[in-house]
């Protein structure tokens, strides 16, 4: 149990608990306060009292939030490390963004390292976001009227144990689709009013080839007059258990300039335990097939899979290399409310997902690729993080745009979240669509009222 006097701090503190096993038993009275130069903070764990004091000055509500927030967090990271002897990689930062934070560092003339080391982040890490930094010049751009479009097909072969999306297999959501589809097509003709400069275009899921190539083609029909621009555009395509040429033909036919294999794994033992229905024999003939288009190629890997060793990562590290997509995201296995593997996994042992972690981001490195996104996750194993690698000139912009909210981003479909920056004031607005196929459908025309209430149509 966790008490403190200051309302809004709780449940940010309790973010920093939970990256220590077994500390969400302890007893913690957290007392805090501001002078107008010194945060104060006092910790009492199970009869022990601790206290920090840091120095800054807040000027304004929203500063003095944020700063009373990053120092009381800081404190109890140090007592719980120095309870535990446990050292995390990203220190007491439990924010899913770390790059934003250096951003702002930078934009107020600061650089970003003292913080972060201030923030207990280890040396590694705070090398990786200066190179993630360096990765994103010539893309990362905050500018109003910038925009993405994200399109959501929330249809999949079977669900994967590790997923906490609102995917279903799509023998039992197939009924919905046809209506679904025309949902989509009156979402995307509305959205042509609302979009200014499009940066990008994702087709997501879910996994879209689940879809079959008339289907997905009724999709891809709708995007093409918004996409008059040419500008880059992916089709996560998934699973290699639904690839088929007239699927990437028409992929190719309406501009497509970049596929997603979600491979995950390499390993059939891991496949088969992560409830996927295909071997590795079929990724790389999904790589093979995808050789014949004029795609990027992204694939995906997750450290921390059920049972699977760091050598059997190693080895799907390793075949993605040799496979040399222009893209490899490294994901830290996250076990959200929702995943069937949640309720069956322990905490993963944090030597092992290290090893995992560092061996990705050397091998990466030395086939030439550069880490070039990050993000983090609550309940992410081993507090580590997901990471985009690419090849020189192959870093993708919707990634970047998204994962460092500098852009508008017009999202249409079941579950789709769209966002509205509002530069000047610097904040962000969101607007929501049901999870539920069903309520999703029956809600279609008073969702693009909304959106374009929001977006200013």
């Amino acid at each position: 149990m966790l008490k403190s006097n200051i309302s809004f701090l709780p449940p940010e503190l309790m973010d920093v608990v939970r990256l220590f096993e077994g500390a969400e038993q302890l007893e913690i009275a957290h007392t805090g306060d501001y002078d107008g130069a010194v945060f104060r903070n006092t910790f009492v764990i199970d009869g022990a009292a601790y206290s920090a004091a840091d120095g800054a000055e807040a000027h304004g509500q929203l500063a003095y939030k944020s700063l009373c927030k990053r120092y009381a967090k800081l404190a109890l990271y140090r007592i719980l490390s120095e309870r535990t002897g446990i050292s995390l990689p990203w220190g007491a930062l439990t924010g899913i963004r770390p790059t934003r934070l250096a951003y702002a560092e930078l934009e107020a003339g600061r650089p970003f390292e003292p913080l972060f080391e201030k923030m207990c982040v280890s040396e590694e890490n705070i090398g990786l976001v200066r190179r993630v930094i360096e990765g994103q010049k010539g893309i990362y751009e905050r500018r109003e009227g910038n925009c993405d479009l994200f399109i959501s097909l929330p249809f999949c072969p079977s669900k994967c144990t590790y997923c906490s999306f609102i995917t279903a297999p799509i023998a039992a959501t197939r009924k919905y689709l046809p209506d679904y589809l025309a949902a989509l097509e009156e979402e995307l003709a509305a959205a042509g009013a609302l979009i200014k400069n499009l940066r990008s275009v994702y087709i997501g899921g879910g996994t879209p080839f689940a879809l079959e190539a008339e289907e997905l083609e009724r999709v891809l029909r709708a995007v093409a007059p918004l996409r008059a621009n040419g500008c880059e555009y992916t089709v996560e395509a998934g699973r290699p258990d639904v690839f088929t040429r007239e699927k990437l033909d028409v992929c190719a036919e309406y501009g497509v300039t970049r596929i997603c294999i979600n491979a995950q794994s390499f390993s059939d033992k891991t496949l088969a335990a992560i409830g996927r229905k295909h071997t590795s024999a079929d990724l790389y003939r999904a790589f093979e097939m995808a050789k014949d288009y004029p795609f990027a190629v992204n694939c995906d890997l997750i450290a921390g899979l059920t049972g699977e060793s760091v050598e059997e990562f190693c080895a799907s590290v390793d075949a993605a290399v040799a496979l040399s997509p222009e893209n490899v995201t490294v994901h830290t296995l996250c076990l959200k409310k929702g995943a069937k593997l949640k309720e069956e996994t322990a905490r993963l042992e944090a030597g092992r997902l290290a090893e995992m972690i560092g061996y990705s981001r050397r091998a990466l490195t030395a086939a030439g690729y550069g880490p070039y996104y990050l993000y983090r996750q609550k309940y992410m194993a081993g507090a580590h993080e997901n990471v985009g690698w690419t090849k020189p000139g192959h870093a993708c912009v919707y990634n970047i745009d998204v994962m460092e909210e500098i852009a508008d981003n017009l999202a249409v479909g079941g579950n789709a979240v769209s966002k509205k920056l509002f530069l000047q004031e610097g904040r962000i607005e969101r607007h929501g669509s049901p999870k539920d196929i069903p309520t999703y459908l029956a809600k279609v025309g008073r969702l693009i009222a909304e959106r374009n209430e929001l977006f200013g149509g």
